[in-house]
């Protein structure tokens, strides 16, 4: 900060000064002069306070007309006045700003830390030197403060007209060393008190982020204490974004508000953009002519300059702090470094506000994954998962809708189900073409893909989110056992486009979704590859059944026949002859009854025949335990789930008869839909199990080949119960 020596007129002479040197009382004046300070530093007061009193009790004890403290930037480029007492230009006031551009005191002072003084400014050149002139001043002496063996400063008069004195700077030397005392105290203060602030901010920043706040209240928090310390007229925390621009995230000025928060920027003539190209604290001026959305936002503010220093969170270039001045006089030259101190503890509470979010972010894909996969263990139908997919996604990356669209092999894509936040889901079931749409887009790159205006865009999928109200959508590949299957998609109705990091954090969700997928898929298949070995069962089991009928039992059946007409014509002479063939066609009828069960067994030609009803009342008729047999629904079913039904009934009956000693049976069929239940329940001894023997295993694994269920509670002497649901299928025949 450096800045131009203090101007003013003498209204003594030399002679005066030179005969105070001399008087005893001169040393005990400095020494309570120094005292005065000392007390000051010491009860805390601010450094401006401190200064201010340096400039008056120089003045005071040396009798001079004005007197001002300056202290050099450590570039040593400016000089800034820090105090001034007595006649001065209003130019060279405390705060103002001066290069040392050309020859003068200040500078030379600096240079060769001695006591120095110029009695003509005429001709010189630089700031201070035209200054001088301007003002008349062309008398100047000063000396060196000297703080910790380096030129902290200055102090320095000034005259009009008049002579300066003889030794006046010697004399000027004499009490910088007294003074170099009290400004080393106060800084050393002031370093304290800065160190206590920026603790006490961190810990209030760091409270903040401990107890979960949201990044914006932490972010708001961090604006404000950085302003506050330095001090500035405002602050500005950014964040860059992967498509080079810079998002404002917070702000603070001193009038309140920050208007800009949430806007993106182009980073050129930004300091953010400086601090992108260099890597490190930047300082930038805005000019009346400034261009773009960030010059015509800092001229609406008023603002003239600022700081800037990166903030880096993980090694990565995060964002940037700024500071604002809306002051003709530049920001501190020391700003950057002070800035830069600060930023590594905005860091931490980045850092850790970003580890808070990803963990609860972390937490909430884990527990939606949960839930997907329960649904998808529990059997639920593919679109009920796909509905409860997309519901988890939105709100894990903030859009208002979601879906699930699967491409086909014509070269569209349907959209199988999805969630909306305001009303339901409007295009389920409906079958799209590629064009306009991110679907298309997915299936041409093979990656993620974003649409961020549907506005203009051709196809009957883009005129129909236009219709819906969703102005962006992006979409991420579901990738099924290696083939590209669908698209996970999300929508916004907002204005700005979906965040740029929803790709990443929907691709890493669909490997969720391809994994319920998978699963359903499987079981799908599974179900499918059971209900076909069923039904391959069902047929070879009716073509044995007509092989037999047709074959076999035809067969027994002339042979009984031929035997019954030989033992007829046997003459009756001939008894033992007619006695073996009556035996033998005996035998035959037994075998044709036996073989005509077997058939039954295999494929009761009345269910094909005459339904479920009559075969089950067949069954019921021939069950050695009396039936009670309730039949509430005679029509016909489809054919599997017919055969399944019956052979419940059939296995049920054949295990009561065997092993429950029970009194009655009872038996009900009803169709409630969408499912036939068939119940069976006797009042025996109970204890059956379906893991010993396979005839209720086999039930089992046919009735959930249908997609159906069984239940049995067979508990000791409370006899058994058997509950099987099985789906209608396509209803009724």
């Amino acid at each position: 900060m450096g800045y131009l020596e203090p101007m003013g007129a003498f209204a003594r002479l030399a002679e005066p000064h030179a005969k105070r040197r001399g008087e005893p009382g001169r040393l005990a004046e400095e020494q309570a002069a120094l005292r005065r300070v000392a007390t000051l530093v010491a009860g805390g007061a601010p450094s401006a306070e401190v200064f201010d009193a340096v400039a008056k009790e120089v003045a005071q004890v040396l009798e001079l007309p004005n007197v001002a403290v300056c202290r050099y930037a450590d570039d040593g480029t400016v000089m800034t006045v820090v105090a001034v007492v007595g006649s001065h230009p209003d130019s060279f006031h405390r705060g103002s700003s001066w290069p040392l551009d050309g020859p003068s005191v200040v500078r030379e002072i600096l240079r060769t830390a001695r006591p120095q003084r110029v009695e003509d400014y005429s001709g010189l050149p630089g700031t201070l030197a035209a200054e001088a002139r301007e003002g008349g001043f062309s008398r100047v002496a000063g000396a060196p403060i000297i703080v910790d063996g380096r030129v902290w400063g200055v102090i320095v008069t000034s005259s009009l007209e008049t002579p300066l004195p003889d030794g006046l700077e010697d004399g000027l030397a004499e009490f910088t060393g007294l003074v170099a005392t009290a400004i080393a105290n106060s800084d050393a203060h002031d370093e304290l008190t800065r160190l206590v602030e920026e603790q006490a901010a961190l810990r209030r920043v760091a409270t903040l982020v401990a107890a979960g706040a949201r990044p914006e209240e932490v972010f708001e928090a961090v604006s404000a204490e950085v302003a506050a310390l330095l001090p500035a007229d405002a602050s500005a925390l950014t964040r860059y974004e992967e498509d080079g621009t810079v998002t404002a995230l917070s702000g603070w000025t001193t009038e309140g508000g920050y208007r800009y928060v949430g806007r993106r920027y182009e980073v050129e003539g930004t300091v953010s953009g400086l601090i992108f190209e260099t890597g490190g604290p930047g300082r930038v001026e805005y000019h009346a002519d400034a261009m773009g959305d960030a010059g015509n936002a800092a001229h609406e503010m008023g603002w003239r300059s600022s700081v800037g220093a990166p903030i880096r969170v993980d090694g990565r270039l995060w964002g940037t702090l700024a500071v604002i001045s809306k002051d003709e006089v530049a920001l501190p030259s020391d700003t950057e470094r002070r800035l830069a101190e600060f930023t590594d503890l905005v860091a931490t509470a980045i850092a850790n506000t970003e580890a808070h979010q990803e963990l609860a972010r972390l937490a909430d894909e884990q527990a939606a994954l949960r839930r997907v996969a329960t649904l998808t263990a529990k059997g639920a139908p593919p679109g009920e998962v796909f509905e409860a997919v997309s519901a988890e996604v939105a709100p894990l990356v903030g859009s208002d809708a979601a879906g699930v669209t699967r491409f086909e092999a014509d070269g569209t894509f349907t959209a199988l189900g999805g969630w909306a936040r305001n009303h339901d889901y409007p295009v389920t079931g409906r079958r799209f073409p590629l064009d306009g749409s991110v679907s298309g887009l997915v299936l041409e790159t093979r990656r993620p893909a974003r649409i961020d205006d549907f506005e203009g865009l051709p196809g009957e999928a883009a005129a129909a989110m236009r219709e819906i109200g969703w102005r962006s959508a992006m979409g991420a590949p579901i990738w099924v056992e290696g083939r590209l299957w669908g698209v996970l998609v999300v929508y916004s109705d907002g204005d700005e486009p979906l965040p740029p990091d929803t790709e990443r954090r929907l691709g890493e969700f669909t490997q969720i979704v391809a994994t319920a997928i998978a699963n359903a898929d499987s079981r799908a298949e599974l179900d499918a590859s059971r209900a076909r070995i069923v039904a391959t069962a069902d047929a070879t089991r009716r073509r044995i059944e007509r092989d037999l009928h047709d074959g076999a039992q035809q067969q027994l059946v002339s042979l009984a026949l031929e035997v019954r007409a030989a033992q007829a014509n046997t003459p009756k002479e001939m008894r033992a002859h007619r006695e073996d063939l009556s035996h033998i066609a005996e035998g035959l009828t037994t075998v044709l009854d036996g073989l005509r069960e077997i058939a039954r067994g295999l494929h009761p030609a009345i269910l094909a025949e005459g339904g479920l009803g009559p075969a089950v009342k067949t069954l019921a008729h021939r069950s050695p335990i009396p039936v009670e047999l309730d039949v509430r629904d005679d029509g016909r079913l489809a054919e599997s789930v017919e055969v399944a039904a019956y052979y419940v009934v059939s296995e049920a009956l054949t295990n009561a008869a065997k092993h429950s000693h029970a009194s009655k049976v009872e038996v009900e069929l009803e169709v409630r839909e969408p499912v036939l239940r068939v119940t069976v329940r006797d009042d025996g001894v109970g204890g059956a199990d379906p893991g010993v023997g396979s005839g209720l295993l086999g039930l089992k694994d046919r009735v959930e080949a249908l997609g159906g269920t069984l239940d049995l509670e067979s508990g000791r002497t409370l006899g058994t119960s058997l509950i099987v649901e099985l789906p209608l299928e396509n209803g009724t025949r």
